[in-house]
């Protein structure tokens, strides 16, 4: 099978293609091939781990140079099913189709929480005849999707996962402390995540000065880069946190440095489901979060976190309050968490995913 990785960064859904490639690679009937774009953060991946993968030249979402490599590479390798990963994989491969007659079957990946645009070809290509089923990473995902698909069984919610053995065994070491002489008794809260409007920061910025105006002297850590970086820095210095707040940067030691966060605050706008949120969880790390998209199936209010109305600073900070002077509710909290956290496992997803593959290509055969 062939996975269709096109994005030059790296984020969330190149994650997901490592741990679903690396769970599928214990199978032994199956054979996995990851096509990428050329130079970019998977193909640095892919070359510096020795999987098997072939990297083409991207160019523009339209390239036909590039889906008639595809169908080449397919024809190639014998493939029998590809999965698109990303929007523009899933471009490629309805460009091969129609243009050079790649009619492998494929299955979609959607993360994202917002509707299929209201437009002739946007339908066309989520109802294609060649996208057996989409993936939603979470039944928010698929509720949205549900209105432009035309045979809505095709649309299936596997959730994306995380790594839970590697996170519920992390443990604190100081590393934020020591590198940006963060005291002892400064509680950290923190959100991990790219610096996009997705994120939601600008209210976490917001919530930031609310607490620190009502006499909470803690540490704001935000781990993560993107193209909002300045804008924020520059909000930050205007609402006078610049002492209060640490942009740390993409950082690929996030894992040793989540255990140090007293408290996660995640204040998404949109959230396919929220891989960084699940991670905090399994690391006992307890909640507020913004009730948006998937973020709602992770964080159960009063359950396993606490959840406010999206961009509602002050909600936000009266939730953080709580949680900061009621470290038995905390506790209650990010112990339900872990324990509600357990189906969210790469293991799993990896099963529920061949569990769709072997269901497609059933239906092919």
């Amino acid at each position: 099978m062939l996975h269709l990785s096109t994005a030059r960064t790296w984020r969330g859904g190149e994650q997901q293609i490592a741990y679903l490639f690396d769970e599928l690679s214990r199978q032994p009937q199956i054979t996995q091939l990851i096509v990428c774009a050329r130079n970019s953060a998977m193909h640095r991946y892919c070359a510096q781990n020795n999987l098997p993968h072939v990297a083409l030249v991207k160019g523009f979402s339209f390239n036909l140079l590039f889906a008639c490599q595809l169908k080449q590479i397919c024809s190639k390798y014998h493939i029998q099913l590809m999965h698109l990963h990303d929007p523009h994989a899933h471009q490629f491969a309805v460009l091969s189709a129609d243009v050079f007659g790649n009619r492998v079957p494929c299955v979609l990946s959607r993360r994202v929480d917002f509707a299929v645009k209201n437009n002739r070809y946007s339908r066309y290509k989520y109802n294609h005849p060649v996208i057996k089923k989409i993936i939603c990473v979470s039944e928010a995902v698929r509720q949205v999707m549900l209105p432009a698909i035309t045979n809505q069984q095709r649309l299936v919610r596997v959730y994306s996962g995380i790594d839970l053995t590697k996170l519920e065994n992390a443990a604190a070491k100081g590393i934020l402390r020591n590198q940006y002489a963060i005291n002892s008794n400064e509680p950290i809260i923190g959100n991990t995540g790219a610096l996009t409007e997705q994120k939601g920061y600008f209210a976490f910025l917001d919530t930031a000065r609310l607490l620190t105006n009502a006499g909470i002297n803690a540490k704001f850590v935000i781990i993560g880069k993107g193209h909002l970086e300045k804008k924020l820095k520059m909000y930050a210095e205007a609402q006078q946190l610049q002492d209060r707040v640490i942009f740390a940067g993409f950082r690929t030691d996030v894992t040793d440095l989540l255990p140090e966060f007293n408290l996660f605050l995640s204040t998404s706008v949109a959230e396919g489901l929220g891989n960084s949120v699940a991670e905090a969880m399994a690391c006992g790390i307890p909640v507020a979060a913004t009730a948006s998209g998937g973020t709602t199936e992770l964080v159960i209010h009063e359950q396993t976190g606490l959840l406010s109305p999206v961009g509602n600073s002050g909600h936000l900070a009266q939730n953080v309050l709580r949680l900061l002077q009621n470290p038995a509710l905390a506790q209650q909290l990010a112990l339900n968490a872990r324990q509600h956290i357990q189906q969210f496992s790469k293991a799993e997803t990896a099963r529920q995913t061949l569990q769709v593959y072997r269901h497609v290509l059933g239906s092919a055969n």
